[in-house]
Formats: C-alpha cells, structure tokens, sequence
C-alpha cells in the first residue's frame, strides 16, 4: 500500500464499485460526478461492477442516469450477468433452484435455463440475496443437495452484509449460504461474485485493454480490493464505505491496496486537479 500518496498519474480504464465508492442510498459521493465527468472527457474507458443481485444493469443504469451519471447498459456488470454467463459455459442444460430475487430469476428465464422447485429435478442451488428467504426454500435447498444428493451449491456473492446510509445494512447472500451449509454439511461450489476474477473479465469484456494498466476502485477489501490482488490489478480503497484505513493496514502486505484515499475524486492526479480548478 502506497500510505500517504495519491496516483500520480491516469490508468487506461478504471472499474468502480458502485454502493459505498460512487454513491450510498440515494446520494452520489463527494467528488464522484466530477471525477467520472473527467475521466469519460478524456475517453478513458469506465465500468461499473457490483455484486448486488437485487437488480440488473438495466435498473443500475437508470440509477446511474437518475443521479446524474448517464451510463449505457454495457458499462455495467453486476453478478445477475455473471452468473448466467457462468451457468452458461460450465453448466449448459442443468435445471437450477435460485434463492433470489426477481431481477436473477428473470435474467434466467431470459437466458433459457431450466428453473425448478422439485429437489429431484435440481442440479445447482442458487444461493443469493434473497429478502424473501423462507423455511420452504431451504427445505428444497436441503431435500436437493442432502437428501437426493444430487445438487451442488454456488452463489451470486459473498458479502455477509449489505450497508445501508446510517450505518445500518441487511443481511446478503453469504448469511443464505450459511444456512444451507449449516443443514446439509455442503461446501459452497463456487462464487461467481467478487474477488472472484470473473467479475473483472465481465467488467473489462470488449476493451482492448490490459487489466495491469486498468484500476479497480471500491470501498471493500474482501471482495473489490481482493480482486484487484487477484488478477494483479492496481487498486484503490475508497474511504467512503465499508472498509477503514486500519483494516488495510493491518492486512499482508500483498493483499493491501495500492492507493487508499478519502475521496473518489482523489484519482484524478493532485497537479491536474488544481490545473481543472477543482477543490476538496
């Protein structure tokens, strides 16, 4: 982690985290519309990336819009994409069960991959952030992968938590995979979500562009910074949600971030700041 120092120079695209890096609830962060507006003037390319299921790029691009960031549907990938991309290619034709919202359920229909809620018809459980989790769901999740012994278990993400403004959050997909763990004594098959590399090929997905030379920025070291060190990528941790300057300090040094910075706008190199005129 470079302490104290902020980058001194532009990288050749940037993919941001969304809640708690561009905006929390309804508000856009302080410096956020500024830095983005520069970036696209430049034409440097700009991704957003998320693993909230609860919503497909469709629905965060219109939040996008409506806070003053016009964004194309294609600059945005969250784990609804990744997940069907990922059945797809290593699962085609198995029948799933998700344990989520509309948003993914949709996205599977759409994409034609079987759903089903009879454990002896289920190949793969999907666990995921679901506000509508219920005893009959875990009992298909259980009556799939113990009794029939037939199902796997994956999920859209790992995060234990979704903050809220206010300090507040809800719990997320991990709590969801926990419980099925917990009854059936399975072992989560794969994560498709944050740090998972995946989510930064889906993010990067038609830009010539080498992730080396790319930065990834977010406000969580366990999943957006933990990419980053995944794939060998340049990271920066916002201070403007859920991870603190003491937790990236007292990790390894391979796992800290490269810049760590109280605002987004920050990126942008302090000499063409003040050349744009721009103040804290």
């Amino acid at each position: 982690m470079t302490q104290g120092i902020e980058p001194t120079q532009l990288y050749d695209a940037y993919v941001f985290d969304m809640d708690g890096t561009i905006y929390l609830g309804e508000d856009l962060l302080p410096g956020a519309e500024r830095l983005i507006t520069e970036l696209r003037q430049r034409e440097i390319p700009v991704r957003f990336l998320s693993n909230n299921p609860t919503k497909d790029p469709g629905q965060y691009a219109e939040k996008l819009d409506r806070l003053g960031l016009p964004t194309a549907v294609e600059e945005i990938a969250n784990t609804v994409v990744v997940m069907v991309r990922w059945l797809q290619a290593n699962h085609p034709g198995k029948t799933v069960f998700p344990i989520a919202e509309e948003p993914l359920v949709r996205a599977l229909r759409e994409a034609g991959i079987a759903i089903s809620e009879d454990p002896a018809e289920i190949d793969i459980v999907i666990a995921s952030y679901d506000r509508t989790f219920e005893y009959r769901k875990l009992q298909i999740a259980f009556d799939a992968i113990w009794y029939h012994q037939r199902a796997i278990l994956v999920t859209t993400n790992p995060d234990k938590y979704c903050p809220f403004p206010g300090g507040r959050g809800e719990p997320d997909a991990a709590a969801i995979v926990a419980a099925i763990e917990a009854c059936t004594g399975a072992t989560l098959a794969k994560n498709v979500g944050k740090p998972d590399p995946d989510m930064l090929t889906a993010a990067l997905a038609g830009l010539d562009v080498d992730p080396r030379r790319a930065m990834m920025v977010g406000d969580r070291l366990g999943t957006d910074i933990q990419m980053a060190v995944n794939t060998d990528m340049v990271s920066t941790l916002v201070l403007t949600g859920d991870s603190t300057r003491v937790e990236a300090e007292a990790l390894p040094e391979a796992n800290q971030p490269t810049f760590v910075l109280e605002r987004i706008d920050h990126l942008v190199p302090a000499a063409q700041r003040a050349e744009l005129g721009w103040t804290d």
